[in-house]
């Protein structure tokens, strides 16, 4: 083993030790420190889709795989996952066990901050053309030593406030010159076209259950249709009406688990009008129907309790 690579196995070992400490059993975890989350699961699971938002994925225990369309992305403690924009995926953890649960840390990236860091250092100027939003990149001693000095501070909350936000930009620094930095670089950056792609997910965010024109969009961030089409296709690796078909049919899973309502109700909140086409088509990404898929998911949260 490499000394870079015993430093960050070290590193890795000591986040997955702190994990184990504040994740007392499966699912998702909170922490004091607002934009880092944990993840935990003691086997491996079914595929799931979600939405990721802007955000570092880096594994300390176990391995996982995302799709994003039709691109695979299987990463573990060797490589990160980085997420510049929000993006409706498909995830599945591959490795864990009760004795090795999977564990992942989860930190939420915001825009302003990674612009503010490229403002105070240099960073070679991205290429013009826009890259997917979701990359992998090895996990070095640096950006691991970062993130644990960032974990290590949940064991002293007063000193949360005061010197969180320098390990988070520190992290972000480290993710910025990364080999494959550049890409996120891309998203940050005001007038290039994954900024203004980025923006107009925003806007499919906040309208997704109203019909969709894609002219409308375009003009909103400044594009030509068919430019925003190759440049929307480019980040997300799916069509504008791809991307808001599964915000809506997320959102209707959310409500049909959260809220408790029925299968006609959440179609019609999220923007259908035809609860057979709703049906067909959250059967088509869940794999089962509404009423089969709550089902389904209530037994597997049973079952971990």
């Amino acid at each position: 083993m490499q000394k870079q690579d015993l430093a960050t196995t070290t590193a890795l070992d000591a986040i997955a030790a702190l994990m184990t400490r504040y994740t007392a059993g499966d699912g998702i975890h909170r922490t004091a420190v607002d934009r880092l989350t944990f993840l935990r699961a003691a086997r491996p699971n079914e595929v799931m889709p979600t939405v990721y938002e802007p955000s570092l994925c880096l594994i300390a225990q176990g391995s996982k795989r995302v799709m994003l369309g039709d691109d695979v992305f299987v990463y573990d403690r060797v490589r990160y996952l980085v997420a510049s924009v929000d993006l409706p995926v498909i995830g599945e953890v591959l490795d864990a066990t009760v004795e090795r649960p999977y564990l992942c840390v989860m930190l939420r990236l915001d825009a302003k901050e990674i612009a503010g860091t490229l403002l105070e250092a240099e960073f070679p100027r991205p290429a013009a053309a826009p890259s997917r939003g979701l990359y992998l990149a090895r996990t070095t001693p640096a950006l691991a030593d970062a993130v644990l000095r960032l974990l290590g501070l949940l064991d002293t909350p007063e000193d949360i406030a005061g010197l969180a936000p320098l390990a988070e930009r520190e992290i972000l620094y480290r993710l910025l010159k990364s080999e494959e930095g550049w890409r996120l670089r891309q998203a940050a950056i005001a007038h290039s076209h994954s900024r203004r792609i980025a923006r107009a997910i925003d806007w499919l965010k906040a309208h997704y259950a109203e019909p969709l024109r894609i002219e409308t969009v375009a003009n909103k961030v400044s594009m030509s249709t068919s430019s925003f089409h190759e440049h929307f296709k480019a980040v997300t690796a799916m069509s504008p009406l791809q991307y808001q078909k599964q915000l809506r049919l997320q959102e209707a899973r959310r409500l049909l688990l959260g809220e408790a309502v029925d299968a006609a109700t959440a179609g019609h909140r999220v923007g259908y009008e035809s609860p057979s086409q709703f049906s067909r088509e959250y059967s088509r990404l869940f794999g089962v129907p509404p009423a089969k898929d709550m089902q389904r998911l209530r037994e597997s949260a049973a079952s971990y309790t």
